[in-house]
C-alpha cells in the first residue's frame, strides 16, 4: 500500500499513523456495509488520504476534515501534519475563515502551521491578521523561516516601510545567506513599489541567486522602464551558469513594447535558439510583443503558425486586432476561435466589442451582447463597462445606462463611459452623474472632469472649476484644456483667458493649443505668435495653428517659413498643415507653389491624401488655373464626397466648362448625394460664366421644389446677373421683386449694371 506522501521530521512515524488511520477506515468499511454508495465514498476518502492534494473542491476538503476528525487521528502525541494540510487546503480553496478558525481548535502547532496561515491571510490582503500571528509566532517562540517572511513580503497591501522592517529581521536572522528565497521575496516587494534602486542593492547584495532571482530583477527593470538595464542584466544571465527558462524569455518580452522592432526581432531569435519557441507562453508573448509595436501583420503571421493556441493566444491577437487599423478583423479571429472549439471567456468578448465600437456596427455588438448575457458576464465590471462604452459611441445612451445599471460593483471607467457617452451628445446629465459618482463613495480622475466639463453648460461651469480646484486637478493639462475650451465655447472668452499667466507652471502644449485657437478665432494672430514664441516643444497642432494665423494675417511667407522650421525640428506635418498651405497659395494664385506642395505630398506621404486633403487641391488647382489637374485628381479619388463634387464643379465653372460643369452635377445627383446650398451656388455660378441661362433658372427652381432648399442672398444674386448679363432685365426685375428677402445693394448694382449694358447695346444697334 502507498504511504502517505507528506512531509515532517520522522517519516517513519508518520508511515505509521497513516497505515494506522488506513487500516481503521478499511475495517470500517467492512463492518457491515450494505450499501454500494457509501462503500465508494469510503474508497474516495482513502484515496484523499493517501493524496490530500487531489482535493479540488471545498466539499472535499470538508469531507476530509471530517473523516479525520472521526478517526480521532489528533492525539497529542500526534503530529500536526494532516491538520497544516488541511488548512492549507482550505485557505488555498478560498476559505479562510474556516482555516483560521481550524487553527484555533489546533491544541499544538509548528511554524509550517503559522506560514500556512500567513500566507493565506497575505494572498487574500488580510495583512493586519497576517502580521498579528507573525508577531504570535514569534511570541511562542517559533522562528521565522524564509517562507514565514516569503509570506508577508508577497502582500500587495505591505507598505514599503514595512518591508524594511521586515528586511532587518531577515538579515538579522541571516536568512539572507541561507538561500534565494527570502531576497528574492523582498525583490519583488520593492519592484512592486517601484523602488528599483533598493531592488538592485538587494540583488547585488545576495549571497546567493537562483533563475527566480535573475527574471524577477529582469521583470523590475523592464516594468519602470530601464530597457537598457534589462537587456543588460537578461545578457549577464546568459553568460552565468544559471540558465535561462521561459519565464526569462516573457519578463524580457515584457517590457519591449515600444521599442526598435530590431531588438523584439533579436529576443526573437534567441526563442528559437534556446528552443522555447514551442511554449505557448513564451509564444504568447511573441504574438504580444508584435502587436504593441504596431506589426499586426507579423503578429498575425505568428499566431498563425503557433503550435498551440490557447485563450491567451486568441485574446492577445483579437485585442491587437481590434486596436489596429483593422478592427474588422477581430471580429473574423473571434468567429473563428468559436469554430474552433474554444470558449471565450470575459477578456475575449470585451475586445470583440472593443472592435465593434469602432466600427460602430451596432448588430455585430449586439449579438456580442447576447453571447455575454448567456454567459453572464454582462453584470461584470469588466464586459459591462465595455458594453457601456460601445453603445455610448453607437448614440444608444439609453441603452448604455441600462447595461450600466447593471453592473453589481461599478468602478472609475464604467462610470466614465456612461458619462462620455452623454457629454458626447452635448447633455447636461453629465454633472448629475458625477454628483451621483461622489455621493457612491468614488472620487473623479482627470478623465471624469474632463468628461463633465465639455458638456456642462454655463451656469455648472465655475462650480465644477470650483471643484477641480479642491480635488487638486486644476494643474492637470487635461482639466486645465477642458476648462478653457469651454469657457471659449459659452462665450466665456475673458474667463478662458485667465488660464495665460496665471499659476507658477506653465501652460501645457494642449492647453497653449486652445489658447491660440481663441487667439485665431478672435483676430489676435500676433498673440498667437507670441505664445508660441515662449512655448519649448510644440506639437504639429501647435505648428497648424501657428501657420493658420499667420496665413489670415496674410503673412503668407512666414507661413512657408514655419512650414520649413516645422520639417526641420523633427515634427512631420500633417493633412491640417498641407491643407492651410494650399489655402495660402489659392490666395496667392501660385500654381507652382501649389504644384510643388502637391509634390511633397505624393512623394514623402501619399496615405495622407485623403478626401479632405484632395479637396483642397482640387480648390487650388481649379483657381490657380490647373484645371486638367483638378479633374485628374478628383477622377483618381476613390472616394467623394459632396465637397468634392462642389469643388469640382466650381472649377470648372470658373474656366468656362459650363456644360461639363452641370453634367458632374448630375453624375453627383446620380450618386445619391443631395446636393446642398453651396453646391448649388457652385452650379448656378458655372451656368452664369458659360451664359447657360435656361439651365441656370431650372437648377435655381429645382433648388426650391425638388431639394426644399430656400435660397440664400447669394443665389438670387448669381441669377440677377446670370439674367442681366443675358439681356432678360424683366425677368431680373420680376425675381427681385418677388425675393423673400430685402434685396441688398450688391443685387441692385449687378441689376443697375446689367440695365446699363443693355441701354448701350440698343444704342449701337
Amino acid at each position: 500500500m502507498r504511504k502517505f506522501p507528506l512531509i515532517a521530521p520522522k517519516i517513519g512515524y508518520q508511515s505509521a499513523v497513516t497505515h494506522n488511520l488506513i487500516s481503521s477506515i478499511q475495517k470500517l468499511r467492512f463492518s457491515g456495509i450494505s450499501n454500494g454508495q457509501q462503500n465508494i465514498r469510503h474508497q474516495s476518502h482513502i484515496q484523499l488520504l493517501q493524496d490530500p492534494s487531489r482535493i479540488s473542491s471545498l466539499d472535499e476538503a470538508k469531507s476530509f476534515h471530517a473523516l479525520v476528525i472521526t478517526m480521532g487521528s489528533f492525539p497529542a502525541q500526534e503530529p500536526v501534519f494532516l491538520h497544516n494540510n488541511i488548512i492549507a487546503k482550505y485557505a488555498s480553496l478560498g476559505d479562510v475563515f474556516i482555516a483560521r478558525k481550524l487553527f484555533d481548535e489546533m491544541p499544538h502547532r509548528n511554524a509550517v502551521t503559522y506560514n500556512t496561515m500567513i500566507s493565506s491571510y497575505s494572498r487574500d490582503g488580510f495583512l493586519q491578521e497576517a502580521l498579528g500571528l507573525f508577531y504570535e509566532m514569534r511570541k511562542c517562540g517559533f522562528k521565522p523561516t524564509q517562507f514565514t517572511f516569503g509570506g508577508l513580503l508577497s502582500c500587495h497591501w505591505l507598505d514599503v516601510f514595512e518591508g524594511m522592517q521586515l528586511q532587518a529581521l531577515i538579515e538579522k536572522s541571516g536568512l539572507l545567506c541561507v538561500d534565494a528565497y527570502s531576497g528574492t521575496s523582498l525583490l519583488g516587494m520593492y519592484g512592486r513599489h517601484g523602488c528599483v534602486d533598493e531592488a538592485l542593492e538587494i540583488f547585488e547584495y545576495m549571497p546567493k541567486k537562483n533563475l527566480v532571482s535573475w527574471n524577477s530583477m529582469i521583470s523590475v527593470l523592464g516594468q519602470m522602464g530601464y530597457i537598457e538595464d534589462c537587456i543588460f542584466m537578461f545578457s549577464e544571465l546568459r553568460m552565468s551558469p544559471v540558465g535561462i527558462s521561459e519565464s526569462t524569455f516573457v519578463s524580457v518580452q515584457s517590457c519591449l513594447e515600444e521599442v526598435d522592432m530590431q531588438l523584439g526581432e533579436q529576443i526573437h531569435g534567441l526563442v528559437i535558439k534556446y528552443g522555447f519557441d514551442n511554449v505557448v507562453s513564451v509564444y504568447n508573448c511573441l504574438i504580444n510583443m508584435y502587436v504593441k509595436s504596431a506589426s499586426t501583420c507579423l503578429a498575425e503571421k505568428m499566431f498563425e503558425n503557433a503550435p498551440v493556441k490557447d485563450i491567451v493566444s486568441w485574446n492577445t491577437i483579437i485585442g491587437g486586432m481590434a486596436n489596429s487599423d483593422r478592427p474588422t478583423k477581430a471580429l473574423h479571429l473571434f468567429l473563428k476561435m468559436c469554430v474552433s472549439g474554444l470558449s471565450p471567456n470575459e477578456t475575449t468578448l470585451a475586445n470583440v466589442l472593443h472592435s465593434c465600437s469602432r466600427t460602430q456596427i451596432l448588430s455585430h455588438g449586439k449579438c456580442i451582447h447576447a453571447k455575454m448575457i448567456k454567459k453572464g458576464f454582462d453584470s461584470d465590471v469588466y464586459t459591462g463597462s465595455a458594453l457601456v462604452n460601445f453603445y455610448a459611441k453607437c448614440d444608444k445612451v439609453q441603452v448604455a445606462h441600462i447595461c450600466f445599471d447593471g453592473i453589481t460593483q461599478k468602478n472609475l471607467v464604467s462610470w466614465n463611459s456612461l458619462m462620455l457617452g452623454y457629454s458626447n451628445r452635448g447633455s447636461s446629465f453629465t454633472v448629475v452623474l458625477l454628483q451621483e459618482m461622489i455621493q457612491s463613495g468614488y472620487n473623479p480622475n482627470e478623465l471624469s472632469f474632463s468628461i463633465v466639463i465639455k458638456s456642462s453648460p454655463k451656469t455648472e461651469l465655475l462650480q465644477l472649476h470650483s471643484l477641480a480646484i479642491k480635488m487638486g486637478y486644476i494643474e492637470n493639462s487635461y482639466v486645465s484644456s477642458s476648462l478653457i475650451s469651454s469657457y471659449a465655447r459659452n462665450g466665456l472668452v475673458s474667463d478662458a483667458l485667465i488660464f495665460v499667466g496665471s499659476g507658477n507652471t506653465k501652460l501645457s502644449v494642449v492647453s497653449s493649443n486652445i489658447v491660440a485657437w481663441i487667439y485665431n478665432r478672435t483676430g489676435q494672430y500676433e498673440k498667437t505668435q507670441e505664445l508660441y514664441a515662449e512655448m519649448e516643444n510644440p506639437d504639429s497642432i501647435s505648428w497648424n495653428l501657428l501657420i493658420a494665423a499667420c496665413s489670415r494675417k496674410s503673412d503668407y511667407n512666414e507661413s512657408f517659413e514655419l512650414f520649413d522650421h516645422m520639417r526641420k525640428s523633427q515634427v512631420y506635418p500633417d493633412k491640417y498643415t498641407f491643407v492651410s498651405l494650399f489655402n495660402v497659395c489659392t490666395k496667392l494664385c501660385n500654381l507652382a507653389l501649389g504644384s510643388s506642395l502637391h509634390g511633397l505630398i505624393v512623394k514623402t506621404n501619399f496615405k495622407i491624401c485623403d478626401t479632405f486633403v484632395c479637396n483642397t487641391v482640387i480648390d487650388m488647382y481649379g483657381k490657380c488655373g490647373g484645371i486638367e489637374s483638378s479633374v485628374k485628381i478628383f477622377d483618381e479619388m476613390t472616394e467623394h464626397n459632396i465637397i468634392s463634387w462642389t469643388a469640382l464643379v466650381s472649377a470648372l465653372g470658373l474656366h468656362g466648362y459650363g456644360n461639363e460643369a452641370i453634367e458632374r452635377f448630375r453624375e453627383m445627383e446620380g450618386t445619391g448625394i443631395k446636393p446642398d446650398k453651396v453646391a448649388f451656388l457652385a452650379v448656378l455660378s458655372a451656368c452664369r460664366h458659360a451664359g447657360l441661362v435656361k439651365e441656370g433658372m431650372d437648377f435655381f427652381n429645382q433648388m426650391k421644389v425638388k431639394y426644399c432648399l430656400e435660397p440664400d442672398i447669394d443665389h438670387y444674386l448669381i441669377v440677377v446677373d446670370l439674367l442681366t448679363r443675358n439681356g432678360h432685365i424683366k425677368e431680373a426685375e420680376q425675381l427681385i421683386l418677388g425675393m423673400p428677402i430685402a434685396p441688398n445693394a450688391l443685387i441692385w448694382r449687378c441689376f443697375l449694371e446689367g440695365c446699363k449694358k443693355q441701354s448701350m447695346i440698343r444704342s449701337l444697334c
